[in-house]
């Protein structure tokens, strides 16, 4: 868990779900050797995230092109994209039974083809008292998102007929 004046002063947080008004904030950042466009599309494979993503279960896409839902460990939460810039940025809020979260993620392509990842998230609830499971669970999702776009080649050099496991989110 991070001091709010921790965070990046670039997140666009909804109304309610600023900082300084959560139960718990995290923020985690690290450089992935990818470029942004691939880290945004990993990002948009929703369908992928229980392989890779620490705690996700399992995933069931909503009826509006913009939602789905996700266990996270037991608890179910309905998702609702809130804002997407192709290959810059990505939010979204989660409702669960007794929580509230939003996840913010920034990319910001480097010189050297990499791309500075920004992830903050935001928890009202009683989920939000816990700070140090959040804040673990922030840096291991971004370490699990760079060491999954590092072990895999990039598109043009994938074996011809290998495909994404998933199809991306329709968003």
């Amino acid at each position: 868990m991070h001091d709010v004046q921790d965070g990046d002063p670039d997140i666009h947080w909804p109304s309610g779900f600023a900082p300084g008004l959560a139960h718990g904030f995290c923020h985690a950042h690290t450089v992935v050797r990818a470029p942004a466009s691939r880290v945004f599309a990993r990002l948009l494979d929703v369908g992928s995230w229980p392989l890779w993503v620490p705690g996700v279960e399992r995933v069931r896409f909503g009826a509006p092109q913009n939602t789905f839902e996700l266990w996270l460990g037991e608890d179910r939460f309905e998702v609702i994209v809130g804002e997407q810039v192709p290959h810059s940025r990505l939010g979204w809020s989660g409702i669960g039974a007794r929580t509230l979260l939003y996840q913010a993620w920034l990319l910001r392509p480097r010189e050297d083809g990499a791309t500075h990842v920004v992830s903050e998230s935001v928890v009202r609830g009683p989920a939000g008292a816990g700070p140090a499971g959040a804040g673990r669970l922030n840096a291991l999702w971004l370490a699990r998102l760079r060491r999954t776009l590092e072990a895999e080649p990039p598109p043009d050099e994938a074996a011809p007929g290998n495909s994404a496991p998933h199809e991306p989110f329709p968003l």
